[in-house]
């Protein structure tokens, strides 16, 4: 059977809201979510402990979340605060 991701783009000046929109759209994601990070620059603690949610959450709902478009300081910031390996990466 074909598996459909859903898409949401993320707003780079409004992170924290757009990743708990997409914390609502998990249920509807089809087992695939992905998350476009192409407007994302930078990431501060509110941010982090969304991702973690997020993670979390969609760990719970076998749900696989892909960020697209992150830029290597981004992937650094996650990778220093443990949260790479919970996430596919696309470029």
């Amino acid at each position: 059977m074909a598996m459909n991701a859903l898409w949401v783009e993320i707003d780079g000046e409004r992170l924290v809201p757009a990743l708990q929109g997409a914390m609502e759209k998990l249920d509807s994601a089809g087992g695939e979510l992905v998350l476009d990070f192409s407007a994302v620059h930078r990431l501060d603690p509110g941010a982090l402990g969304a991702l973690e949610r997020l993670a979390g959450i969609a760990g719970d709902k076998a749900v696989k979340v892909v960020l697209r478009g992150v830029t290597v300081d981004i992937y650094k910031v996650l990778k220093l605060a443990k949260l790479a390996p919970r996430f596919s990466f696309l470029s």
